[in-house]
């Protein structure tokens, strides 16, 4: 496990990567029968016939396990992963059973804030990949993290 990075030791092009998870229908179907229970979700002959032609992970799914990738991987702010907003989020492809997903997080930018002596911002792009390196999935988040001093 990593240790644990304040602020100052955060820099632009600083990248962090993540352990893998293995998409299964049974996870697909789990978390869509409780968050988005919507056929292509959920049923895998129904969703032959859908826009995604198969069973297909929520994008909500993937974010969720994009979560959990990012807290538990080497990306270690001091005072956990904080998030200001999120400045976009795309999906860029269906993830579907079978897929191994793993987190790549890059430092975009750096800076103190102004209303939070003792706190900054570390602005990162999150793209979630597929066993290819391909991305399903990405998003911009200015996230607040503890200054050493």
């Amino acid at each position: 496990m990593s240790a644990v990075l304040y602020l100052e030791d955060f820099q632009p092009g600083q990248v962090f990567g993540s352990a893998t998870y293995a998409v299964t229908p049974e996870n697909i179907k789990e978390f869509a029968g409780q968050w988005d229970p919507q056929m292509f979700h959920l049923d895998e002959d129904g969703a032959k016939d859908s826009f995604f032609q198969g069973l297909a992970a929520s994008g909500w799914h993937t974010a969720c396990v994009t979560m959990r990738l990012l807290i538990t991987g080497e990306f270690r702010p001091v005072n956990g992963v904080i998030g200001a907003g999120v400045e976009e989020l795309k999906w860029a492809r269906p993830v579907r059973a079978g897929d191994v997903l793993t987190v790549r997080a890059e430092v975009l930018e750096v800076r103190a804030m102004r209303s939070r002596p003792g706190f900054g911002i570390v602005r990162v792009r999150v793209d979630t990949l597929d066993a290819e390196a391909k991305v399903v999935q990405t998003f911009t988040s200015p996230l607040v993290v503890q200054a050493r001093g």
